[in-house]
């Protein structure tokens, strides 16, 4: 599907870009977003790349993920069924989506590129994404979260009364668009279209001979789960420096959520004035030096190799990031022609009408049509409506809910799937704009119950 959709970006921006004489910025805007996707988005996710695989392989070797993947072992077999239970693939999705709800965009997506080579390590069919990919991918363009900070960030800035009222209406949006998300990908994955071929034959085994040495980088020369069944138990004095830790951030936590219980002053407005807003912003904030410090110290007194570990796993950044980059290139480029041409302004005017008659706000369409394609975008739009209509109207506060409840799903998939040269993407796509849509719709509705 992506080949007709990509094809027909490239096509419609270059007619529509002619039509209204702007094909000067259509051929402008693909080089800019060529550039934009190696030098912006493709290079420096190096780095971050290198630091959370490398925390990630800790947390491996410690058999931490393992212990993840046990606790919701059986959310995630009914997920994912086609995944083993002590797949390491499983904890490493769980982890993307707690990074994910805690709105830790820097840990999230490279946590989420090492699910899906996890899950690509389990393809018979490389090439062509897996149930497991599509669902994983569909669960992740619901954008699920539980404080879309961005969001209440422009509210803020625009002296919004309230900038957080719309924490409820967007975990309610996003609680939609994550079971329309797994709902569609259960359903596409039984139709005859989508059903996968026979995987090809496993190639004969070996004449006998020697054994010969396992290749350095094979990803079998360790095997995570089964490692850390065999690690050393932790001594008295380590379970002593973990806790001594652990009731640290517990400390840090009671600072940050509750600072009037250790005598210190509230903050005084923002969004930390409610109390649950404070609990998330709390955890949001020591989540990551949480996991910088206690993991490595965890795998420290299971006797891993610490520092060796993590170079292994940190190497693995500058793969993936080198991988992506056709893809980004791909995508991006088509989008920004798309949106240069004049494409999204052309078919918001031919929709409005069957939107007003519907009852859904014509003045959010630009941003309900952006949001799939760019988050910059999408942004932008959102500015705009929030100084056109004022932060606290329902317009307003509808777009934020959507901005908090729905994903850049061509970006996710052209990013996930590059990772691991998937291009046969199956009913991906449909699940991921199923759920965009479920979200947007979800927002409007309780938006209007909530706000009036």
């Amino acid at each position: 599907m992506l080949n007709y959709i990509w094809l027909g970006l490239v096509l419609l921006a270059v007619v529509v870009g002619g039509c209204t004489d702007h094909l000067k910025d259509v051929a402008d805007k693909s080089f800019e977003m060529a550039e934009f996707a190696v030098m912006k988005i493709s290079l420096p996710l190096v780095g971050i790349m290198a630091l959370w695989l490398g925390i990630m392989r800790l947390a491996e070797r410690a058999g931490l993920v393992a212990l993840l993947a046990r606790l919701l072992r059986p959310l995630m077999v009914w997920l994912f069924p086609d995944v083993p239970h002590d797949h390491p693939a499983m904890g490493s999705m769980l982890m993307n989506m707690a990074a994910s709800i805690l709105g830790l965009g820097n840990a999230a997506t490279p946590l989420g590129l090492r699910a899906m080579k996890d899950l690509e390590s389990l393809n018979p069919r490389p090439g062509t994404a897996t149930n497991a990919m599509c669902t994983y991918l569909a669960i992740n363009t619901s954008s699920i979260q539980l404080i879309p900070a961005t969001a209440i960030a422009i509210l803020a800035a625009n002296k919004s009364n309230n900038p957080t009222a719309i924490v409820g209406t967007s975990i309610m949006a996003t609680t939609c668009a994550a079971i329309a998300a797994v709902t569609a990908a259960k359903f596409f994955q039984r139709l005859p279209i989508y059903r996968l071929p026979p995987a090809a034959a496993p190639s004969p085994a070996p004449a006998p001979g020697p054994a010969k040495p396992a290749a350095a980088n094979s990803t079998d020369d360790k095997s995570p789960v089964k490692e850390a069944v065999g690690l050393a138990p932790l001594q008295w004095w380590g379970i002593l420096g973990v806790a001594a830790f652990l009731l640290f951030f517990l400390y840090m936590f009671v600072r940050l959520a509750f600072p009037e219980t250790l005598g210190l002053p509230a903050p005084s407005g923002g969004p930390t004035q409610n109390n649950f807003i404070r609990i998330v912003d709390a955890v949001s904030k020591l989540s990551i030096p949480f996991m910088l410090s206690v993991f490595p110290l965890y795998a420290a007194l299971r006797h891993v190799k610490v520092y060796e570990e993590f170079v292994d796993g940190a190497r693995e950044g500058y793969d993936v990031a080198l991988r992506i980059i056709p893809y980004l290139v791909a995508i991006l480029v088509a989008m920004g022609m798309f949106r240069a041409a004049g494409c999204i302004d052309l078919i918001s005017k031919l929709l409005e009408p069957a939107m007003n008659a519907i009852g859904f706000p014509s003045p959010l369409l630009p941003m309900v049509l952006m949001r799939p394609l760019s988050g910059s975008g999408t942004l932008g739009l959102f500015a705009e409506l929030v100084k056109q209509y004022g932060p606290d109207s329902l317009i307003s506060r509808m777009g934020g809910t959507i901005f908090g409840s729905t994903e850049t799903t061509f970006y996710v998939l052209a990013v996930y799937f590059g990772s691991v040269g998937v291009k046969r993407t199956r009913y991906a796509l449909p699940a991921g704009l199923v759920a965009d849509t479920a979200g947007v719709i979800a927002s409007v509705i309780f938006c209007r119950l909530v706000f009036g």
